[in-house]
């Protein structure tokens, strides 16, 4: 039976509303999340737990297959809300393929409801702090395509010009590069892959595979670039664990045995990042970048 990871969030109106953030605003979160067979996210949502009690005012992304296998209304209720479902009122998340195993996402769009989006699309933005966050729908046969001159690609490079934001972060399931033995690379993410590197998104965070990599700085055509954008692959959310495939270019640090959760603090002006492990495991990555 799934364990409830119990915690009070709403003390002030600020750490119920995952929108508003102070100068420095942090988000937590990770991908590949729960089953009612695992136990994993239970290591990883007393993790989120921890980053939000110390940061008042924080909020949590998911980056697809949020519950396992299939998605369902059911899956959400019994093995996803005992975990995760704590800090539900503070989550935005991504959809995966596997929320998309129940027909059109019902499970999904009806746990989250409006945090989701549009559920005829599934990709939507938001402000948080200084910066803009974006989410797009990698179940690309789902919304009409990924590729150049879709509905989604074209919505994308319009809301990336005119954000508001001095900094941005696009967060999608599929990964465009992945050194995972299990899935890899994802080439129909390329054309949106060059759409945010066009327009010098700092981070790109991703899931599908249940492992965690960070890759360099990389420019539209995959090649590294000081001045291009960086890809962290945080499948680690606690359902299971694949492994390394073929080392990809530019892959910098990569983990398939720990399961964990990537924390961002986001500043005006740059940002930090550190990956938390679950208790017991010694793996951690951590690092800084600046706004482009």
């Amino acid at each position: 039976m799934k364990l409830t990871v119990a915690f009070l969030f709403c003390a002030a109106l600020l750490a119920c509303d995952g929108l508003t953030a102070p100068q420095t605003a942090v988000l937590v979160g990770a991908g590949d999340i729960a089953g009612c067979n695992s136990s994993g996210d239970e290591q990883t949502a007393k993790l989120v737990t921890g980053v939000l009690t110390q940061n008042p005012g924080s909020s949590v992304f998911t980056l697809g297959d949020n519950v396992y296998p299939n998605g369902t209304s059911a899956e959400f209720a019994d093995c996803y809300n005992p975990s995760w479902g704590s800090f539900k009122a503070r989550t935005r998340p991504v959809p995966g393929n596997h929320d998309y195993n129940t027909t059109n996402a019902t499970g999904y769009y009806g746990y989250y409801g409006a945090k989701a989006g549009d559920s005829s699309k599934g990709y939507y933005s938001y402000n948080f702090g200084a910066w803009h966050i974006v989410v797009v729908n990698s179940n690309c046969w789902a919304v009409g395509g990924c590729q150049t001159g879709s509905s989604q690609e074209k919505w994308l490079r319009n809301d990336l010009k005119t954000s508001s934001g001095t900094c941005q972060i696009v967060m999608w399931h599929h990964p465009r590069f992945s050194s995972g033995v299990e899935h890899g690379n994802a080439d129909f993410m390329q054309d949106i892959w060059k759409a945010v590197a066009e327009n010098h998104v700092e981070l790109v965070l991703n899931g599908h595979e249940h492992t965690f990599e960070r890759f360099a700085p990389m420019n539209a055509a995959g090649q590294a670039d000081q001045g291009g954008t960086t890809e962290i692959i945080v499948g680690s959310g606690g359902i299971s664990h694949y492994h390394l495939g073929v080392t990809k270019p530019n892959s910098l640090i990569f983990n398939s045995d720990t399961y964990g959760v990537l924390k961002l603090e986001l500043a005006t002006s740059g940002y930090k990042f550190e990956f938390l492990p679950e208790p017991g495991k010694t793996f951690s990555d951590s690092g800084a970048g600046t706004c482009r």
